[in-house]
């Protein structure tokens, strides 16, 4: 990160985490180990069941910046549960 420059927060959904997995190229499993989290749990922000918060968010928007991920959601993506908020 550059100095003086402060990562954009971003409220993760399933449809952003999934569309940033796809843009590194890695597998559910891959980015569970780059989160320090288990590949069910994201699997479950995919899905919508829960969304990612606390640390695990800010781990993604750091991911973000770092892999140059510009993503902006439209308004027929919607998680399919409605996305719990969790820190997970």
């Amino acid at each position: 990160m550059s100095p003086g420059r402060e990562t954009p927060r971003r409220r993760w959904q399933g449809v952003g985490v999934k569309a940033l997995r796809d843009h590194l190229g890695y597998s559910q499993q891959r980015l569970a180990q780059e989160l320090g989290t288990r590949q069910q749990t994201i699997s479950e922000w995919e899905t919508g069941l829960y969304a990612p918060g606390g640390i695990s968010s800010t781990l993604l928007n750091v991911l973000a910046e770092r892999a140059d991920f510009h993503y902006e959601a439209r308004a027929g993506d919607r998680d399919e549960a409605g996305g719990k908020q969790a820190g997970r």
